[in-house]
């Protein structure tokens, strides 16, 4: 009976696995950033100044310096 429970037990933490957990946080937090960003360039849009666009400029530069650096 106890090697019954014991295999039950191994079955079920194999069903548990977490793999592509990690997947699910990267996805999760590069929406948070996109929001944060989209929420940036909305409240930027009120103002009249330069300052948006110089904003605006160092950010998309800063992704495209990102995107160069990744290899596939």
């Amino acid at each position: 009976m106890y090697r019954l429970f014991g295999l039950a037990h191994a079955e079920l933490m194999r069903l548990r696995d977490s793999r592509g957990q990690g997947t699910v946080e990267y996805v999760a937090l590069i929406l948070l950033v996109a929001l944060v960003m989209a929420g940036v360039v909305a409240a930027m849009k009120g103002f009249r100044t330069g300052s948006g666009k110089q904003l605006g400029d160092a950010i998309v530069g800063k992704i495209q310096e990102a995107v160069k650096k990744v290899q596939f």
